[in-house]
């Protein structure tokens, strides 16, 4: 059993060097779509200074979009401003603040359509958890997860809606879930928090549908990224075991399946999951902590 105290915070929203894709392979790695796809489109992506935030902010300037990203790091937002804007000649909208806060997130949506003038797609993608069982949850942790992942993702759902009700304008959100129809052990903070966000989009997705408003989600599987930093090695040891094809996705993979929903190809999809997990849900459950004793009997993860 994990006891040991954690800086709530810092673990919720972790990140490092240590895993995922350069700024040089999110510059020139290829991709499916034709340059133009964006072009005229401003995407709004929250986290988006680091991992799949990152890639998606990355791919959505490459194919002609105005990007802004938001994160609580004012360090890695400049980083990932300048990487893009020197790869795309596009510079991005930074702005350091929390979606947990919708006094912040209010400024955001003002400040993106002041700069912009329009809005049209925001990936929802900034989020968090750490390892624990569930028995352990301190009541601070319980409560930091499921505000930054359900309150924080609607916050900025809800204000980007009533912008492009007021304007008369369509728009199309991307929310970055997880896989939770088989549980999350070790994670049940996130997973009741990304369920949450799952259900909350296929109601909305109803909603706002007469509003040309479209909702959907993607849930990644085991992708490698900064985030891996909060995991310990032994549990990170198994993370490509737990999909029969057996290795880690990466940021790309997401960021290609999120454009998908932000574009006209997907112009008759609304409240739908699109799982890019490797076949993940069918075959086995990662233990972020590590896999109990008792649970080890072999095969799957």
């Amino acid at each position: 059993m994990n006891r040991q105290p954690l800086d709530i915070d810092a673990a919720v929203e972790s990140d490092g060097p240590a895993f995922g894709l350069t700024n040089a392979e999110l510059a020139e790695r290829p991709t499916v779509y034709r340059d133009d796809l964006l072009d005229g489109k401003v995407v709004l992506v929250s986290g988006g200074g680091t991992g799949i935030g990152k890639a998606i902010a990355f791919l959505a300037a490459r194919l002609g979009a105005d990007v802004a990203i938001c994160g609580r790091t004012d360090s890695k937002l400049e980083e990932a401003r300048d990487a893009i804007a020197a790869s795309t000649g596009r510079e991005p909208l930074i702005a350091a603040m929390s979606i947990r806060e919708p006094e912040a997130v209010e400024q955001l949506l003002d400040t993106v359509h002041d700069r912009f003038g329009r809005l049209d797609t925001v990936v929802n993608n900034a989020g968090g958890q750490f390892p624990q069982d569930a028995i352990d949850f301190s009541r601070k942790g319980w409560s930091a997860v499921i505000d930054l992942n359900l309150n924080g993702t609607w916050w900025m759902m809800q204000e980007a809606a009533r912008r492009w009700r007021y304007k008369g304008v369509g728009g199309n959100i991307v929310n970055i879930v997880a896989h939770v129809e088989r549980g999350m052990p070790q994670a049940a903070h996130s997973c009741a928090a990304r369920a949450g966000v799952i259900y909350l989009s296929k109601t909305i997705a109803t909603e706002w549908a007469p509003l040309n408003i479209r909702v959907n989600c993607v849930a990644p599987g085991t992708i490698e990224t900064e985030g891996f930093t909060v995991y310990p090695p032994h549990a990170l040891a198994r993370f490509h075991e737990a999909n029969p094809m057996k290795r880690l996705g990466n940021a790309w993979d997401v960021a290609e399946a999120s454009v998908y929903l932000a574009s006209d190809a997907a112009n008759f999809v609304t409240g739908e999951v699109l799982t890019v997990d490797g076949g993940m849900a069918q075959w086995g459950v990662v233990w972020p902590a590590g896999m109990p004793d008792y649970f080890d009997v072999g095969g799957g993860a």
